[in-house]
């Protein structure tokens, strides 16, 4: 079934706005860090873990929504998910306690990752096999524009009234994204769904789960520095608070822009965009330690971590074309990969600020997860022309 130019814009406009409150609810604890530890009264290592929790959630989400979901059309599966996103939110926003919002963050995180990978299907189902690469980026430039905007203004108004009215903010959107997919996204005729015994399928494919392990450890490098970019601003930058959300804005900036180059690159060679995003990180977070004692580098270096978003629609793509029958779970666990390495980065980031090198040593680590995803990709690569499944690798 075709679509028109119309339909399709509106429809990717539409499940943009979802991510785009993911996006949100995600990444503003980064920034709010400080100011919700001074409201529970926690360390930046202990309220760090509110990241990981939301992390956990979308890991277990992703999978387990997906598979619940499976016999459910899509369309009407992630309008509930919108639902469940904002109502999730607005109660992280009434919390009376730190256990309490670390609940409610792990509970925001289950439906991101089916919601993330449904819609990156949708998309690509509306577009020709050659345009996959940007249809994907352009459902996904929610996302990148919540880093890029929406990150930066959410976290100067958490600064200036509370981080709470951040949270009901995000839940409103995440309201008016469920709202806009009744609305625009069309319901092909033929129903869309599938059994459980074949997204299982994935699991037993060497290919997928190698493809997901990349993800998983290449992308942690990047988190294990950007959860800890606030306070590294504050602690070893020395500038004020309000430098924050510039930087926030500067690193989506680089998101903005790698996310394009990736999208692009991605349907001119998925192997050099695998390979060369990696090959970024590594030197990117190489070269971030040494960048953290000015303000004049570090945000330079910001704009350059954001830019390892160029991985994001590479993988995702090659998910489509390694799953055969099991796409919609493998689409899932493809942001359930990438919210591991949100939850592994900030974890390893989080210890490493206890060793001698301190606010320098998320950087190092950071590198050495991207090493590792490069090694990943690298047996992959290796696995794939031995497999009997012949892929663009």
């Amino acid at each position: 079934m075709s679509y028109s130019r119309l339909q399709i814009a509106l429809a990717i406009f539409a499940m943009a706005i979802g991510t785009f409150s993911i996006g949100i609810g995600e990444f503003v604890m980064m920034g709010l860090l400080p100011n919700v530890g001074a409201d529970f009264d926690t360390t930046a290592q202990q309220t760090g873990h509110l990241i990981s929790l939301y992390a956990l959630g979308v890991v277990i989400g992703a999978p387990l929504i997906t598979l619940l979901g499976a016999h459910i059309p899509r369309k009407p599966l992630i309008i509930v998910l919108m639902l469940v996103y904002a109502a999730s939110n607005l109660l992280s926003a009434q919390a009376d306690s730190f256990l309490e919002l670390q609940l409610f963050r792990f509970i925001s995180g289950l439906p991101h990752g089916a919601y993330g990978g449904i819609v990156c299907l949708m998309a690509a189902g509306l577009v020709d096999k050659s345009q996959r690469g940007m249809a994907v980026t352009m459902v996904m430039m929610g996302l990148t524009v919540a880093i890029l905007v929406g990150n930066p203004l959410a976290t100067w108004f958490g600064q200036l009234l509370d981080w709470r009215t951040v949270y009901v903010g995000v839940g409103m959107v995440a309201l008016s994204a469920a709202m806009l997919v009744v609305a625009c996204v069309p319901q092909p005729k033929q129903t869309t769904t599938t059994r459980v015994r074949t997204e299982l399928r994935a699991l037993k494919n060497s290919q997928v789960l190698l493809t997901l392990a990349i993800g998983s450890v290449g992308f942690g490098g990047m988190f294990a520095v950007l959860s800890y970019l606030s306070p590294t601003l504050l602690e070893a930058t020395q500038v004020h608070e309000y430098w924050i959300p510039i930087a926030l804005l500067i690193y989506g900036l680089g998101s903005f822009t790698g996310s394009i180059v990736g999208g692009k690159l991605t349907d001119l060679n998925m192997k050099w965009a695998i390979a060369g995003a990696l090959m970024w990180a590594i030197l990117v977070l190489a070269v971030f330690p040494l960048s953290i004692y000015s303000l004049y580098t570090i945000l330079p270096m910001a704009f350059c971590l954001g830019t390892t978003a160029m991985l994001v629609p590479a993988l995702q793509v090659r998910l489509m074309d390694v799953a055969g029958e099991s796409q919609t779970l493998a689409a899932s666990l493809n942001h359930a990969a990438f919210n591991i390495a949100n939850g592994l980065g900030a974890f390893l980031g989080g210890l490493s600020l206890n060793t001698a090198l301190s606010w320098q040593a998320t950087g190092w680590v950071g590198c050495l997860l991207a090493l590792a995803g490069l090694m990943v990709f690298t047996i992959t690569k290796h696995h794939s022309r031995k497999s009997a499944v012949h892929l663009s690798l």
